[in-house]
């Protein structure tokens, strides 16, 4: 080591690492009076000198520079300090080459107590440097664009890529901006870009921006660029250089998968097969298209059926017939248009093959001619529009959803002079093919929520009447149709004694379970009315059938109707107005209290014991009873119509309070205003309204006796009977009423208990009751001919229009009801 040159003292972390990181150097390990101690073979590979050459020897010699003590004797200290030491000598080769190597020096050690140093070398090599003309190639053949501006971004140097990309000859550029070169290029933004960059020396990189150039410019292109500051010696910015690269093929990409994803969230957003056509229409103009057009087949607008035409692969002989479901145009109005929304359509884009609607193979025609021998059979009005709105570009679409044809989506362009192309093509098919599915959707909820009305609605009472004692009105209101049909009800039942039952109920859920489960219930209560119950007790054997109802699914079978079949429960409220007492008894399983409007326009809500909803069992339910003066308002309603947007259902009542507490002649006119006041808009759950206005009897119309426990009594009550019916003018019920009196009160009498009552009842029928205190149910039997009694009930039977017995809570009654004789026709005019 007697001459070093450029010498360095790296960080001890790097020269440890250095010192160490020999595996491919050539190592030699000198002593301190610099004989060779070790040579290894890379050293003998770098200067050609074997071990038993040098080994025992000095390396002086192998110095091929300049001999330095003093800077020898600084490095020797600096390595016994533990520090080492690394840099550039000139050695030379046993061909006598020289040649420069990095040469490393470790901090002494010691062997066999002898100080030591190890070195470590390896040649440097020279580094490669570019010619000019070299870079002046890499810059001008880049395939990125790139330019070079002045302080003032004016235009120094710009590549060949760049003046390809922009369209513009490099002459017409150099000494000018961007903005005066590619005026609609977003020139002030970019330009504004590379100011910053001036200022801040600060660069932008991969900004993107969609614009034209003369090279295409018909066509949008997607460019990405960067902005460096160009610095002096000095540091100081002397200008900017950008790069641009055409990523127009990532950016439609990007763009589909953006279209697409937000025609998810804008198409299909409602369950309505012309509204989502219109969706489709509005969506696609004018992001994609100057004028679309969406024509569905008849079956699918107008009558969804289980079918479209046709669903089988095959060719189609017969024309369809569509119908214009949505369009959409720049131009306000749709003056394009042919036909408008709702009429009859033929169009198939040439070549007019009804195929495709079954292939679903897409139609492209880059560039529409008018003139052209395929518009031939096109109507006159067609091809005009197609003149005068310049319609120069079109891609039609099948819509088909589940191997159904449901239509076809017709794609334009007019003020775009772009022309369709067939990457257009598979957007067009992504936008159709949502769109399909939602109106198929639609189509086949449209079908169920069709068939759930139907039924819903026939299973609802189809007249309703009170007789003498109620004036009725009702008013039901489906849910819409996001929300499905409900399982709401009402029902009017006429009972015995010129008694009236009114019901209301609604069941959980939505649908054709829903529907058919009200229809049960309905006919439960019917039943049940029938049987004279009270309204507890109707209730409570409800409640029962609601619970066997619900279990049907665990008895049953595994399979796919399981869910079909399951019954979630339901509320109701059942009531009997008395026009005689003019007395109303009530109960309620879970449902909102009645609302009562008096003939002054008092208003209140009366609350019967809450029972718990149907379908829950183990709790008892309680009747409650209410005055009713006559021309009372009596309103029965579902949840639904006292919700509202708030869900405030005290408030709801409220309003009803209010509305129903209008002054109105008309009850059926009352009822459905009062519904369109307190729900304008359409809601999800269904909405039901009964009102009934209270009518009491007069007291000529109802007559009682009291009956003594003695046979002789039979024939003076027979004869009053008579009597009162031949006063109220009914002579021809006197003989049937005298028999039917007498045989009720005989077997009150024989088989009851006293007190006995009978009461005839003059309403809509003529009534006549026979009340005891015994509880004993009475028998039809079908005596024999032999048998010399047990025909007083099946001769009341006979007579009577029907009969019955109810009971109270001190005793029985037993009714049997006669209609009135027919009127005379009028006598013809003379």
């Amino acid at each position: 080591m007697e001459s070093v040159r450029g010498g360095s003292d790296p960080p001890a972390s790097a020269a440890s690492r250095d010192l160490f990181d020999a595996s491919t150097d050539a190592a030699v390990v000198l002593g301190a009076d610099g004989v060779v101690l070790a040579w290894t073979r890379a050293a003998e590979e770098l200067l050609g000198h074997p071990a038993s050459e040098l080994v025992g020897r000095s390396a002086a010699p192998l110095v091929a520079m300049r001999a330095d003590p003093a800077r020898v004797a600084a490095v020797v200290e600096r390595c016994r300090s533990g520090m080492g030491w690394s840099g550039v000598i000139t050695v030379r080769r046993r061909d006598g080459r020289r040649i420069d190597v990095d040469l490393r020096v470790s901090a002494s050690f010691r062997i066999g107590g002898a100080e030591c140093f190890l070195l470590s070398a390896r040649e440097r090599r020279q580094q490669w440097t570019v010619g000019r003309s070299v870079l002046d190639g890499f810059l001008t053949r880049s395939p990125v664009g790139m330019a070079v501006m002045d302080r003032d971004l004016r235009y120094v140097w710009l590549n060949d890529t760049l003046e390809r990309l922009g369209g513009v000859p490099r002459e017409q550029r150099l000494g000018r901006r961007l903005s005066e070169v590619l005026p609609g290029l977003q020139g002030e933004a970019i330009e504004g870009l590379m100011r910053k960059v001036l200022e801040t020396g600060v660069p932008v990189t991969d900004y993107e921006y969609v614009g034209w150039s003369w090279a295409d410019p018909h066509r949008p292109h997607a460019y990405s660029t960067s902005f460096f500051p160009l610095v002096d010696a000095d540091e100081a910015v002397t200008g900017v250089c950008y790069m641009v690269l055409d990523v127009t093929e990532r950016w439609n990409v990007r763009r589909l998968l953006s279209l697409v994803n937000e025609a998810g969230n804008s198409i299909g957003r409602t369950l309505d097969v012309t509204r989502t056509a219109q969706e489709l229409a509005d969506f696609a103009v004018p992001r994609f298209a100057d004028f679309v057009i969406v024509d569905l087949l008849e079956s699918v607008v107008s009558a969804p059926g289980p079918d479209a035409w046709p669903t089988a692969e095959g060719p189609a002989s017969e024309r369809p017939v569509m119908r214009r479901a949505g369009m959409s145009s720049v131009r306000e109005g749709c003056p394009e248009a042919v036909a408008r929304v709702g009429e009859r359509v033929d169009f198939i884009p040439p070549p007019g093959d009804l195929n495709m609607l079954i292939t679903g193979e897409p139609v492209l025609i880059p560039v529409l001619d008018p003139s052209d021998e395929m518009w031939a059979g096109e109507p006159p009005e067609r091809l005009a529009a197609m003149r005068e709105y310049g319609l120069h570009s079109l891609i039609s679409v099948p819509m088909r959803a589940r191997n159904t044809v449901l239509g076809l989506a017709t794609f334009l362009r007019s003020l775009n002079p772009v022309s369709f192309q067939s990457d257009d093509i598979l957007l067009a098919r992504e936008l159709v093919a949502r769109a399909a599915l939602c109106v198929d959707n639609a189509r086949r909820y449209t079908r169920e929520h069709t068939a759930a009305v139907t039924l819903q609605r026939s299973l609802l009472p189809h007249a309703l009447t009170g007789g003498q004692a109620l004036e009725v009105a009702s008013h039901y209101l489906p849910a819409d149709a996001t929300g499905g049909v409900g399982g709401d009800w009402f029902d009017v039942i006429p009972l015995s004694g010129a008694r009236v039952g009114l019901a209301v109920g609604d069941v959980v859920g939505h649908g054709i379970t829903a529907a058919a489960a009200m229809g049960r219930l309905r006919t439960a209560v019917q039943t049940l009315a029938d049987m004279e119950l009270p309204p507890d007790e109707l209730l409570a054997h409800l409640d029962d059938l609601v619970l066997r109802l619900s279990e049907e699914p665990a008895a049953a079978d595994e399979g796919a109707n399981r869910s079909a079949t399951a019954f979630l429960g339901a509320t109701c409220l059942y009531a009997v107005y008395d026009p005689v007492t003019g007395r109303c008894s009530m109960a309620r399983a879970g449902h909102p209290p009645p609302v009562v409007v008096t003939p002054d326009g008092q208003v209140s809500f009366p609350e019967p014991p809450a029972g718990p909803p149907l379908g829950l069992g183990g709790i008892a339910f309680e009747s409650g009873e209410v005055d009713l003066p006559p021309g009372s308002l009596l309103g029965l309603y579902t949840d639904g119509l006292i919700a509202g947007p708030d869900g405030d259902l005290e408030a709801g009542m409220s309003r009803l309070g209010q509305v129903l507490a209008r002054p109105a002649r008309d009850l059926g006119t009352h009822c459905r205003t009062a519904v369109q006041d307190l729900v304008p808009l359409s809601q999800r759950d269904d909405i039901a309204l009964l009102l009934a206005r209270t009518h009491a009897l007069d007291a000529e119309h109802v007559v009682s006796w009291d009956v003594p426990a003695d046979p002789a009594a039979v024939a003076d009550v027979r004869a009053r009977a008579t009597r009162q019916v031949a006063a109220w003018g009914l002579t021809d019920l006197a003989m049937t009423t005298e028999l039917i009196v007498s045989e009720l009160v005989t077997n009150a009498i024989r088989h009851a208990a006293p007190p006995i009552r009978l009461r005839l009842i003059r309403d809509s029928r003529l009534t006549c009751e026979v009340a005891d205190g015994s509880s004993t149910a009475p028998r039809l039997r079908h005596p024999r001919s032999t048998d010399e009694g047990g025909r007083g009930l099946f001769l009341v039977a006979q007579l009577a229009h029907r009969w019955g017995a109810r009971y109270t809570p001190d005793g029985k009654i037993i009714w049997a009801e006669q209609d009135f004789p027919a009127a005379p026709p009028a006598p013809a005019a003379g």
